[in-house]
């Protein structure tokens, strides 16, 4: 029988994708800021909705708050929105490119954060699932970006490269700290636990970008509300996908969740082969079967 965190998982990774084309209509209409903000703020009310529903309709208890939880989702929510800056910040950086690609680190670096924050252990085999993986993401990543392994290798110390892999050590952080802030709640059920926690992470997220904003962007949040319409389909795709991660992260161990989610990269290429008929270079090839390779591994090596 399937364990249930791996549907979550693909769900959450179908969804995330999905986010990201409607994300792209509003590329032309908003700042990245606020094309990031969109997916907090329209996201929200149908979490808040989400978590009655489950509270009023199915009869779940709604968790007791504690400091651990507090702490948890508050460091997952700074986290993350540190993550998007730090991404903001590399596209702008020269020779950005290879900064993405030390970026996909994430993988493993979820792994050992999960390991040093949460004491989360990892078997041999997901964790040859989680390095082939890796290779296969940063493969993918240095054929789309047509950049040599010499190239990669000779850039160990430049600024890009540290912004990279800063950036995929704060989105692994906030990974692990939005599983802790789950577990820490206690709670019987995980369906509520990851509801509870992911609307929680909204609320706070909402807020701090909502006061950046306004002091720095004050006229992106006209335009937030005034480009609803797409802004609403984002949120509406985030949410959904927020869902399915948030529960996935509670079921099991954050580092096997982040592996399987890159399925995402599956759908993708497959998308840019079939419909968008667009050409792939070997290296492309060779990443994408990697990272099938790791989800076969992951899946049934377990």
């Amino acid at each position: 029988m399937i364990e249930l965190w791996i549907p979550y998982t693909i769900a959450g990774a179908f969804l995330q994708n999905l986010r990201s084309a409607l994300q792209k209509h509003l590329k032309d209409r908003l700042t990245t800021l606020g094309a990031t903000y969109v997916r907090f703020l329209y996201a929200l009310p149908f979490a808040l909705i989400y978590l009655l529903v489950l509270n009023v309709w199915v009869g779940k208890p709604y968790p007791a708050l504690n400091l651990p939880f507090l702490i948890y989702v508050s460091l997952g929510s700074l986290t993350q929105i540190i993550f998007t800056a730090l991404l903001i910040w590399l596209f702008s950086l020269r020779n950005f490119a290879v900064g993405t690609t030390f970026s996909k680190t994430e993988i493993v670096q979820v792994a050992i954060l999960g390991l040093v924050i949460l004491g989360d252990t990892i078997s041999l085999v997901p964790a040859l699932a989680i390095v082939v993986a890796a290779i296969g993401v940063m493969a993918l990543s240095v054929g789309q970006a047509q950049i040599s392994l010499a190239s990669l290798s000779s850039a160990l110390f430049e600024k890009p490269t540290l912004v990279g892999l800063a950036t995929g050590a704060f989105l692994g952080a906030s990974v692990v700290f939005f599983r802790g802030a789950a577990l820490s709640l206690h709670h019987p059920d995980t369906t509520m636990a990851a509801a509870f926690a992911l609307t929680v992470a909204l609320l706070l997220q909402t807020l701090l970008m909502g006061v950046y904003l306004a002091f720095k962007e004050p006229r992106t949040i006209r335009d937030v509300i005034v480009h609803w319409p797409w802004s609403l389909a984002v949120g509406v795709a985030g949410v959904l996908a927020s869902i399915a991660w948030f529960t996935a992260f509670t079921l099991q161990n954050a580092a096997y969740v982040r592996a399987l989610g890159q399925v995402e990269l599956v759908f993708t290429f497959i998308a840019s082969i079939f419909f968008f008929r667009e050409s792939t270079s070997r290296m492309e090839v060779v990443g994408i079967l990697l990272v099938v390779a790791a989800i076969l591994i992951l899946i049934l090596g377990r």
